[in-house]
């Protein structure tokens, strides 16, 4: 079984998850016989360790990270590299790989463009 990990920075505050959270129930949903689950760098949980153990403990054989990071800064350049490696060491038998940061995809760089250019002629219409 393939499980996929989400992977977001983790916040102070609990709302701050609130859109990650939407994001992997729109996934499950969308695809219900793939695993889906969700970790934070810090500040939140779980980490990604723990994550990967749970898609671990539903049989998953492969797990994919998915950063959901506009960009790949210190965090995914220098931070997820030693915890993927790390997860590898731990589970030997599983295959772990992690993805390109989410924003730095062509598709959501249009979506967030476009969504960007919503906002603004949405704020601009005059109000009746």
């Amino acid at each position: 079984m393939h499980g996929i990990l989400l992977f977001a920075h983790g916040a102070r505050n609990p709302a701050w998850a609130n859109p990650f959270h939407a994001i992997a129930a729109h996934m499950r949903r969308c695809a219900p016989a793939q695993p889906v689950t969700l970790a934070f760098l810090e500040l939140m949980t779980p980490n990604l360790a723990d994550a990967a153990r749970e898609l671990i403990d539903a049989g998953c054989q492969k797990i994919t990270v998915v950063p959901l990071f506009l960009g790949a800064g210190g965090h995914i350049l220098n931070d997820l590299p030693v915890l993927v490696n790390d997860l590898r060491a731990l589970y030997p038998t599983i295959q772990i790989e992690a993805t390109p940061a989410i924003g730095q995809t062509e598709a959501i760089i249009h979506a967030l463009a476009e969504t960007a250019l919503t906002l603004v002629n949405t704020a601009t219409q005059p109000q009746p």
